[in-house]
């Protein structure tokens, strides 16, 4: 049954509506009127806690939380402000509960609302006489990623960490990945907040995690692995052994590079291992299915001058492996690369009529003259036909 007061006085009935708006619902007599009305009540009518403590036993509400601290004297709308619950699921809570300590999520959601640190909300809120979960420093600064740094599952409502709680590398690598962030950040931040991480964020773990160029691939995900480019760059830079690099990796919650790493590098090695032969990322990573690209090793022959047998024994040395049906030529050719930039099939892959005649038209070579590179190669052209030895003209770029 619903409950409707018997007094008509609209600051009476402001007083006693549950969202403080002069109309119901509306507090029940028989029920415990919560700390925080009282607190927002003051603020908005202008008055001492106290008065409307005083008022509300008048009107029969004699039932009034209390925090056991002495009522404060005064308060402001924006103290006031900071005592509501905020978020999606404010509307089942309508205020922070002064009975219950208050959990690092409140404290962080409040101070997003507020753009205001952590550190001030729980100073503001214990001036009002709110118990804090957890006595340890809270960042001085306000960041508008906490809450989700918080939250454990993005399902639904989710999950949320509380002061104290233990937060693994993958956790960290994962807020960080869905708020597009370094990890480093995000680490460094969860540790500010009172988390218990399983390694204690340095310096460089913002240069050993940082992968690419792209805002997206910059940093890795859980599931990543470290090119071993990357690793051997990042080494070089901070004068770190690239094992050490490795080391520090996993412990970031991110795999190696699946194979053994130098202890002295080849000059070279930057070079074959960066997708454009300019020592830089973003790097080679390892393909256990297809292998190196053929182009790969030729442009990478070019740019060192070394033989495409010697640039794919140093990268098999690094992890790398040509697959089994490729042809290494003894030497490497410009035409060859301009002809392989124009295949988009693997080793594991036919090439059929289509693709020879894509090729012939891109590099105003023949089809009978692409079909037989290509099967020097190691290319199988499994079709039975005769292509002509005529060239097309030239695609146009």
């Amino acid at each position: 049954m619903r409950y409707t007061p018997e007094f008509q006085d609209p600051d009476d009935l402001l007083l006693v509506s549950r969202h403080l708006n002069g109309r119901g619902p509306w507090l029940r007599p028989a029920r415990q009127v919560p700390y925080a009305h009282v607190l927002y009540a003051a603020a908005v009518r202008g008055h001492a806690p106290t008065a409307v403590v005083a008022r509300l036993a008048a009107l029969g509400y004699t039932d009034v939380q209390h925090s056991g601290a002495p009522w404060p004297d005064s308060i402001g709308i924006e103290d006031a402000e900071l005592v509501k619950r905020k978020g999606h699921d404010s509307y089942s809570q309508q205020w922070i509960d002064v009975g219950e300590p208050v959990s690092l999520r409140e404290i962080v959601e409040t101070a997003g609302h507020a753009k205001s640190s952590p550190a001030d909300i729980a100073c503001r809120l214990t001036a009002l006489g709110y118990r804090l979960g957890d006595s340890g420093p809270l960042p001085g600064s306000p960041n508008p990623r906490d809450l989700m740094l918080l939250r454990t599952d993005r399902r639904g409502d989710g999950s949320w960490l509380g002061w104290g709680d233990e937060v693994s590398a993958a956790h960290v690598l994962d807020a960080a990945e869905y708020l597009a962030c370094s990890p480093h950040a995000a680490a460094t931040r969860m540790a500010a907040l009172g988390l218990r991480l399983p390694y204690t964020p340095e310096p460089d773990d913002e240069r050993i995690l940082r992968f690419g160029d792209t805002h997206r691939a910059r940093y890795p995900g859980r599931y990543a692995s470290a090119p071993l480019g990357h690793v051997l760059a990042v080494a070089r830079e901070t004068g770190r052994r690239p094992a050490d690099i490795v080391a520090r990796l996993e412990v970031l919650g991110v795999g190696g590079p699946g194979a053994a790493v130098p202890d002295s590098p080849q000059d070279d090695d930057l070079v074959i291992l960066s997708e454009e032969l300019d020592g830089c990322r973003p790097w080679l990573q390892r393909n256990t299915v297809v292998g190196l690209q053929m182009r790969h090793i030729l442009r990478a022959a070019l740019a060192t001058g070394r033989s495409p047998a010697g640039i794919t024994a140093r990268l098999t040395e690094l992890g790398h492996r040509l697959h089994e049906n490729a042809e290494l030529p003894e030497t490497a050719d410009e035409a060859d690369v301009r002809l392989l930039e124009t295949v988009d099939r693997s080793y594991r892959d036919d090439v059929h009529l289509e693709n020879v005649l894509r090729s012939a038209s891109l590099t105003g070579r023949s089809p009978a003259d692409v079909a037989s590179r290509l099967t020097a190669l190691g290319y199988t052209l499994p079709d039975e036909v005769e292509y002509p030895d005529v060239r097309g003209a030239l695609a146009a770029s």
